[in-house]
């Protein structure tokens, strides 16, 4: 490598002299590597004159490809470089979308300002899918609803969010000016069987369970836009998360519940196996914004 460097700088200068000073060596330094260079190849790259050399027409083609290799190298090096410090290459998120606003959003648009030269590919799908895809290595990291018990994956909680209810506009609850859970009971509640659908479910049966009514709730395969319609058309209700608050929709109203102690816990998970600085640095980051939140 020190050879081709060597003769880099003396194509460049056409004069070993001034071409062992760029480099810091000597000049019979320079000249014996090159010599040696030229022995190995079997070609004369230069024509060695009174006042410097001049290349020969191999020794022309020689550094134009030489030039051009060792161009390719240093971006390689510099590129592994990025990635081996987390500021470049790709990181693959999973998450559902009723968590895609809120906290989540926020965090990645600090880590695009922070890292914009790693590239976030964000994959949605349910709780369960995407955990399974951080085992197999698909996804970096999953973010969702609960605590996660998985002795193969590292986890831990990173925010919370408050619940809301989501009403049809023109609800009698929504001119109350405020309800507590036992303003709710006799409601239909709309449940998504996917995304945070589980645990939004298990909540509400237990709030209603809690008053001595047995909830009446109704489960749905479908997408937040297909359940909201159903919301907005009077079908019932259905509870959510803060975050879903950021995306208004047609004919639905979100709020708060009066009397309701606890708020939605959300968590990472993500591989031990998985060194990746990119990774670290994002999780820093959250836990950084979890705490100031």
């Amino acid at each position: 490598m020190a050879s081709l460097v060597q003769a880099l700088a003396v194509a460049e200068y056409l004069n070993f002299r001034h071409a062992a000073n760029f480099l810091g060596v000597s000049q019979s330094s320079v000249s014996t590597r090159i010599k040696a260079l030229e022995e190995d190849l079997g070609i004369l790259l230069f024509e060695r004159r009174h006042r410097g050399v001049r290349l020969t027409e191999a020794g022309r083609c020689f550094v134009k490809e030489v030039s051009a290799g060792i161009e390719h190298l240093d971006l390689a090096v510099k590129t592994a470089g990025a990635i081996a410090t987390g500021t470049a290459g790709h990181l693959h998120i999973g998450l559902h979308s009723s968590i895609a606003a809120g906290f989540l959003g926020d965090l990645r648009r600090r880590y695009r300002q922070d890292y914009p030269n790693i590239e976030l590919v964000i994959a949605e799908g349910r709780p369960a899918e995407t955990i399974r895809q951080v085992r197999e290595g698909t996804l970096d990291i999953a973010f969702v609803i609960g605590a996660v018990d998985s002795p193969d994956c590292h986890s831990r909680q990173i925010w919370t969010e408050a619940f809301v209810i989501a009403l049809p506009m023109g609800h009698p609850l929504t001119m109350a000016g405020g309800f507590s859970w036992s303003d709710l009971v006799a409601e239909v509640f709309l449940v998504l069987k996917g995304g945070a659908g589980l645990q939004l479910h298990d909540h509400i049966v237990r709030r209603i369970t809690e008053r001595e009514r047995a909830p009446s709730i109704r489960r749905f395969d479908v997408g937040r836009d297909t359940l909201m319609h159903m919301v907005a058309d009077g079908e019932g209700i259905t509870l959510m998360t803060e975050a879903a608050t950021c995306v208004p929709f047609p004919g639905v109203v979100f709020l708060p519940i009066a009397d309701e102690t606890e708020r939605a816990r959300f968590s990472a998970v993500w591989s031990p196996q998985n060194r990746s600085p990119a990774l670290k640095n994002l999780l820093d980051l959250a836990d950084e914004r979890g705490r100031s939140a």
